[in-house]
């Protein structure tokens, strides 16, 4: 008698930006829950407003917890899905574990260089980085196609980022991270755009030029289409985990 294995999809785990947590991701949930996806969201470390320690939280501490979600899910390889300031512990995993890393896709984000720094003037005495209003916010990233509503949600669920999350340096020495396929989500700023920056070797998007398997898609919108545009960013991710399921088979 001959048995056939059937090897299990990657489970895709979801991961956003500064000052949000697992919810940020419901509607994205619901819409990859009906094309049968395996995924889950997670919140970081600093980021859970009922850890009475979150604001002593470093990147390292998010990197370690990434690696335990991978691991309750019995060490198989993951898809990590990174949208915008996620991109850092998401970086350091890349570095640390590529192998554990079936895929990446960035949300309106892209990987960091060693070295990087979200915010290096930020004040040692201040222990946390809130929410800024809505009308600083909007100059640093677009808030396109959001209700109001839905940036009422945003505040009151926001959670402040922890002082050192933000001024902590990306420490990568594996150059191993560079070969997991990767994939571009291009929302506030087109692919076109991008790759303009990667040329002229911009510090955001600079280390997109090391790249060694990558894809790119434009899903034109603000800077948090999970909120925009989350049946389109779901399809997007379930289209990737698809496709990388294929080339690893």
């Amino acid at each position: 008698m001959t048995t056939t294995t059937t090897k299990r999809s990657p489970t895709i785990i979801l991961i956003a930006g500064h000052w949000l947590g697992a919810w940020a991701w419901d509607e994205v949930l619901e819409h990859l829950k009906t094309d049968h996806s395996r995924a889950i969201a997670m919140t970081l470390p600093g980021l859970d407003a009922d850890d009475p320690e979150r604001a002593t939280k470093t990147l390292d501490d998010q990197a370690e917890a990434i690696l335990g979600v991978i691991s309750q899910q019995g060490n198989q390889p993951a898809i990590l899905v990174a949208h915008s300031g996620a991109n850092a512990p998401v970086s350091l995993v890349l570095d640390r574990r590529p192998e554990l890393v079936h895929g990446v896709v960035w949300v309106d984000s892209g990987p960091v260089a060693a070295g990087s720094v979200f915010a290096p003037d930020f004040p040692d005495e201040l222990n946390e980085l809130p929410l800024p209003s809505f009308d600083v916010l909007g100059q640093q990233a677009s808030l396109e196609g959001l209700r109001t509503e839905v940036l009422e949600r945003f505040r009151a669920l926001a959670v402040p980022e922890p002082g050192p999350v933000v001024r902590q340096p990306v420490e990568l020495t594996n150059e191993a991270r560079r070969n997991v396929p990767t994939t571009l989500v291009c929302c506030s700023i087109s692919s076109e755009q991008v790759m303009e920056l990667v040329q002229v070797g911009h510090p955001i998007f600079a280390e997109v030029a090391n790249l060694k398997r990558l894809d790119i898609i434009d899903l034109p919108t603000g800077h948090w289409p999970m909120w925009s545009r989350p049946l389109d960013l779901a399809k997007a991710i379930h289209s990737t985990a698809s496709r990388d399921n294929q080339k690893r088979k």
